[in-house]
This record gives structure tokens, sequence and C-alpha cells, in this order.
């Protein structure tokens, strides 16, 4: 198959191209190939190339950043997503965006599922939903993959955040009521490719399994990484933002199990082996 993968220097984008590199052909965009906010820039810079599939993996994703500019993110996020699906409905191609936990608003207490209503209570998540509809609406064979909280090596994540200070030996304050699931970035891109070898479509919620808050996400890291400086649970209160946050975005991954025909692995079990791929930090303490 050849695939188109956009964000290709991304965290994500990274992880699909590695993933995807055995046994197809791919395209790689980054921000040089191509605006994906202008159509014209994005039909000129796809003149002359085919392909069979698109991974739109590019977006603007800095949460309080989104709050502070929602045109410009709805440009990336929305304008971006319309054009590759435009893209990819002419040339007859399956087209697969990424989504986000941060289209609920967080009041459920159990795993979100596909199905369950919408209501985004950031910039954020309102561009990411609105791209969804662009991806849903626009004819093409459209594949959405929510996901969450994610890692992974060639980008700023809260792993890589949380282990640099602690190798650092600094005390850590991080907010205790807020849950979702951690996902390795490796581990979605086996799942992308799963779903994108079945040929789905419609959208599937795909993460690591299992839940934590920040604060315990981040104990975990302290544990694997042996760390003995202090990491103190607080709420969100403490910590103000420009952009709210969902109190809990948990989303289910019964409808991707049922397609791929098992699970992602456990989001301890990915960090494990994230931990144990990273490089320590420069100066660390010892």
């Amino acid at each position: 198959m050849r695939i188109l993968i956009t964000g290709a220097s991304g965290m994500l984008g990274r992880a699909l191209a590695a993933r995807l590199a055995n046994g197809h052909s791919l395209l790689l965009w980054g921000r040089q190939e191509a605006d994906l906010t202008d159509e014209g820039a994005v039909r000129d810079a796809a003149r002359g190339i085919e392909f069979d599939a698109v991974v739109h993996a590019a977006a603007a994703t800095d949460v309080d950043g989104c709050e502070r500019d929602e045109e410009g993110a709805l440009r990336v996020n929305r304008d971006g997503v319309r054009h590759m699906a435009a893209l990819a409905l002419e040339r007859g191609a399956q087209l697969v965006t990424i989504g986000t936990d941060y289209v609920f608003d967080g009041t459920k207490t159990s795993p979100y599922e596909e199905t369950d209503p919408t209501a985004p209570i950031n910039a954020y998540g309102r561009t990411k939903l609105a791209g969804e509809v662009a991806a849903l609406e626009s004819g093409a064979r459209a594949l959405v993959v929510r996901t969450s909280w994610l890692f992974g090596p060639g980008g700023r994540n809260f792993v890589d955040t949380i282990a640099g200070k602690l190798e650092r030996g600094d005390a850590l304050q991080v907010v205790n009521d807020q849950r979702g699931s951690p996902t390795y970035t490796r581990d979605l891109a086996h799942g992308i490719a799963r779903l994108l070898g079945r040929g789905a479509t419609g959208i599937v919620h795909v993460t690591n399994r299992g839940e934590a808050s920040w604060y315990e996400f981040a104990v975990a890291i302290g544990r694997f990484l042996g760390a003995t400086a202090p990491i103190e649970p607080i709420p969100s209160s403490r910590m103000p933002r420009p952009a709210a946050r969902p109190a809990y975005s948990v989303l289910s991954g019964t409808r991707y199990e049922a397609l791929a025909g098992k699970p992602l692995p456990a989001w301890e079990e990915a960090l494990h082996h994230y931990l144990t791929m990273r490089p320590r930090t420069a100066g660390a303490a010892t």
C-alpha cells in the first residue's frame, strides 16, 4: 500500500513511519512539504504523486495555545483535515485522522464510548471535533482514531518532562483530579496500522489499556526510575491554566478490540518499555 503521512516529523508521525515502513511505500509530509491550511498548497504538493491511504497526523496539539488562538487552531485542526479529506476523496484513498479524548466534557465516571455525545470544554477539543466532522462529512472513506495522553520519542510529552525533573532531583506537584489513559505512540501506531489494514471507518477509540490520574502517572514514572524526589498530589485549582481540562476522559477500547482482535498493552507496560528505551537526562542526579 502507498501511504501518505502528514505530520511526519511529529511524535506520532515518526511512530507511524517506523511502523508502516515495513511492507508499505511511504510519502512523508512535514511542515516544509505543504501548508495544510492552504487547499491550493495541498493540491500543489500532491500533484504527480500516488497513494492509497492518507494518515493525517498533523495537528495543533498545544491545548493552552489553542485556547489563546482558537481561530488559528481551527485553521489547522478543522481546515487541514478538510483539505486532506478532499484530497483523499478525489484520489479514492482511505483517510485516517487523529481525534482526541478532549471532545468530551469529562462528566462521566466510566469510559467514553464512540457513541457518547460530545461536549468539549476547551478550544482544543472544539477544533478537533470540527476536524472529525469535516472528515466524516467529506464523502471520503474516513476513520477517526480518538486517542489520549500521548507520550513517545520525538516530541514534548508528560513522561519526558516528569522524568527529566525527577532525574534532576526536583520536587513535583502533579494534579490528581484528572483521569485518562496514557498512550504510547508506538502502540497507537500499531493500532492504526491494524485498523488501516482492515479498512475500518467511522470513529474508533484507541488507547493503551487502563487509566490513571496525572499524579498516578507521575508516581509510576518515578517508581520505574527509582527516583526519591517527592511528588505531591494537588487539585487542578492549584494549577490554573488557560484551558479547562475534562476531569475524566478515559476512552473505551471495546470497538477497537472487536475490530483489531486484541487490545493494546496496558499503559504501565507501555511506560516501562518507553522508559527502558529512553536515554537519561544529561546531568541527571545519581
